[in-house]
């Protein structure tokens, strides 16, 4: 089995060394850098294939909130686990509207850690029960901005060749997002998730 490629970024110094040598003994894993700054992650991420990233809530500057958003937009992004204290319920719910795929507590064993980011390589996400329920009332914010314009570029009935055109990028690379808009909706092809637009639009 292929090593897990990831990336940890933590403000606090004695977290990221005992985090570093947790996952750099685990065969598992291959812990491809780390970083005490948001800037630094992301700088890192726009360079290297990382699968998954450990992100501190309160990383310094940006905070993880914006930086999962700015990583939301790049292709090839990492998938994101937030580890932050669970004292703010409203944590969790926000770290997964801005698309983390996980959110683990800091309280928590380090293994659970490790389990988790195991189960995100693998495209799992885990997130209290409670939370996910909540935000799965509206899974369309749960799309990035681009998967968001391709939808409603969709609605209007254009070709995969046309919403290539449209967005500025290849017809691989329109398939690659509509099959992560379909699977975000829970739909299985385009006419179900022009429904899907259409029917959230007229709730809005």
């Amino acid at each position: 089995m292929a090593r897990v490629e990831i990336m940890l970024g933590d403000g606090n110094p004695l977290v990221l060394s005992a985090m570093s040598e947790v996952f750099e003994r685990d065969p598992r894993f291959s812990l491809v850098a780390t970083t005490a700054t948001a800037e630094g992650f992301l700088g890192m991420a726009m360079r290297v294939p990382i699968q998954v990233g450990v992100i501190d809530w309160n990383l310094p500057a940006l905070g993880a909130e914006k930086l999962t958003e700015v990583l939301r937009a790049q292709e090839r992004a990492p998938r994101v686990v937030i580890y932050g204290h669970d004292h703010d319920p409203a944590v969790p719910r926000r770290a997964m509207a801005v698309g983390a795929a996980a959110f683990v507590s800091r309280s928590a064993p380090i293994d659970k850690l490790v389990q988790t980011c195991l189960d995100v390589a693998e495209g799992k996400m885990v997130f209290p029960f409670l939370d996910v329920r909540e935000l799965r009332a509206d899974p369309i914010s749960t799309l990035s901005r681009k998967e968001r314009l391709l939808l409603e570029a969709l609605a209007e009935g254009l070709t995969n060749k046309q919403l290539a055109a449209r967005l500025g990028i290849s017809t691989n690379t329109v398939k690659f997002h509509l099959s992560n808009v379909f699977d975000k909706l829970s739909v299985k092809n385009r006419a179900q998730a022009i429904a899907f637009y259409y029917s959230s639009q007229a709730k809005g």
